[in-house]
């Protein structure tokens, strides 16, 4: 039963966080058409800074609150839930509002002087103001998985999309389109009310949820302690490396003008890269994400059990189905990219560049899957190790090659720091468990998909339905495709009746 719920509370994360990718793609997509690339290319810029405050202002704390309030549970202590909640709510907004103070009265520094471009400053100074809201928010999140009432979190997250996208729409309508640093700050103003509304509905909610626990007369002594324990060295590593990642982003356009061209033109490039085409290949990593999460219990039981045949068979079977799935996706992005660069965004560029990263769906896919199953088996220290090193590699390749080969080796510097982040996690995972997947589990899924969009794109030609633009025509492509995938992977025995039969079961109630 406990396993079920588990999986049962994964799946609606699953559910809500691709809710929530599909809304912030969709604002993606509407930002890129009031503001243009170059505009996206901005923004993009203000958000690599805004998520290295954000890194500071949680510090770890999301993690730390969840962990201490399963803790709590599990000693049966009702008391030391709340306490352990207050004492967290201290840590997030101290740093909540120490990170605040720093961007509001450094905007011009780090905008101006750092990022290289003063329109960024104004809407630093607004983003500010919700740094201590998700701090605030990161505490909250952390209760609500540790009680698993996972839809109560989300619905504030989904609720903080809707609020974010409807204030956008109408501040966008009170400013000059053409004028980047207006509009970049009316979307940062966006951005602070719908953290505002998202705090007090999570807040409420807390409240609400909160009071199902009594009180007791059990001690919870060393909670501060426990708690910085937990946090810190989360912190400090979290830091090293969303620093790097935010160094990475700030370089790009630097090194693009490097390479001759214009301000412009470079905040356009980047913009259609980072801001554009990646979102739309992330956007069914939300599932693997899950997954991984899903992972980590299962793989640590069977490590504590001494069970490693277990262990060694959840490792394989997993690794396979995600590389049906990864293969799948990449097949779909390389076969429709054209027509779904135009119908996403109008942008023949785009189309192009999601048939360049097609490949590395499958890469960063089972990145994400045995990123996990290193966690669940204790390895999470290397986990973090092999992402410092893959944001170390990515400055340096950023900073020695853009000015050169502009954004050829932007893609490139893309492409082999996820292998090489993969290479490295993979080949961890192959030492600590019989790491062996056949290679017809490689082969035939390459088969299936291949005769799946040829299948797919003939009988829609014969029903007067042939490939274009028009987003019904490549939703009705995509969805037939994925079908004919299912049923080739069946015909050829790479999915089996056992394997479908044990994933559904776990979620019958």
């Amino acid at each position: 039963m406990r396993a079920k719920r588990f999986v049962y509370n994964t799946l609606l994360l699953t559910i809500a966080s691709l809710v929530i990718r599909a809304i912030g793609l969709s604002f993606q997509v509407y930002l890129s058409n009031k503001i243009g690339p170059a505009g996206i290319g901005l923004f993009q810029l203000i958000m690599s800074v805004q998520v290295l405050a954000v890194t500071f202002a949680v510090s770890g704390i999301r993690f730390a609150v969840c962990r201490l309030v399963s803790e709590e549970i599990g000693l049966d202590n009702p008391t030391g839930i709340r306490a352990a909640v207050k004492r967290c709510l201290v840590y997030a907004l101290s740093f909540g509002l120490t990170a605040g103070a720093i961007l509001f009265f450094g905007a011009y520094r780090i905008g101006a002087i750092w990022v290289g471009d003063g329109r960024t400053v104004l809407s630093l100074r607004i983003l500010a103001f919700s740094l201590p809201l998700i701090s605030l928010s990161s505490v909250m999140g952390g209760y609500f998985t540790a009680v698993q009432r996972i839809v109560k979190s989300s619905s504030a997250q989904i609720f903080e999309n809707l609020i974010r996208i409807i204030a956008v729409m109408l501040l966008l309508r009170l400013v000059p389109l053409e004028n980047l640093e207006y509009a970049c700050a009316a979307v940062s103003v966006g951005n602070v009310l719908g953290e505002i509304l998202s705090v007090a509905l999570i807040m409420f909610l807390y409240f609400l949820d909160v009071r199902r626990y009594g009180s007791s007369k059990k001690k919870h002594r060393g909670m501060t302690r426990r708690m910085l324990n937990i946090a810190l060295p989360l912190a400090l590593s979290a830091y090293a490396r969303t620093a790097l990642g935010t160094l990475q982003h700030l370089l790009v356009p630097k090194g693009l003008q490097k390479s001759g061209a214009s301000s412009e033109a470079a905040l356009a490039a980047y913009g259609t890269i980072s801001g554009m085409v990646l979102p739309v290949v992330l956007f069914p990593i939300a599932i693997f994400q899950s997954i991984s999460e899903m992972l980590v219990p299962d793989l640590t039981d069977a490590q504590m059990r001494g069970d490693r045949a277990l262990s060694n068979r959840i490792i394989n079977r997993t690794l396979s189905i995600c590389l049906f799935f990864s293969i799948g996706v990449f097949g779909i992005f390389f076969a429709y990219a054209k027509d779904l660069g135009f119908a996403v965004y109008h942008s023949a560029a785009s189309g192009n560049l999601i048939r360049i990263f097609a490949p590395l769906v499958i890469v960063m896919y089972m990145d994400t899957v045995t990123d996990g199953m290193l966690k669940g088996l204790g390895q999470q220290m290397q986990s973090m190790t092999y992402n410092i090193l893959d944001a170390l590699l990515s400055v340096i390749m950023v900073y020695f090659l853009l000015p050169r080969y502009a954004v050829t080796a932007y893609v490139f510097t893309i492409f082999f720091t996820e292998t090489f982040n993969f290479v490295l996690s993979i080949r961890r995972l192959s030492k600590i468990a019989d790491v062996s997947i056949p290679l017809r589990d490689i082969a035939l899924p390459f088969i299936c998909i291949v005769g799946a969009v040829n299948f797919a794109l003939l009988l829609l030609r014969l029903i007067g339905l042939p490939l274009s633009p028009v987003p019904l025509v490549i939703a009705l492509h995509i969805l037939l495709t994925l079908v004919l995938y299912y049923i080739f992977l069946r015909l050829m025995s790479c999915l089996t009746r056992s394997d479908i039969r044990r994933f559904a079961a776990l979620f019958k109630l």
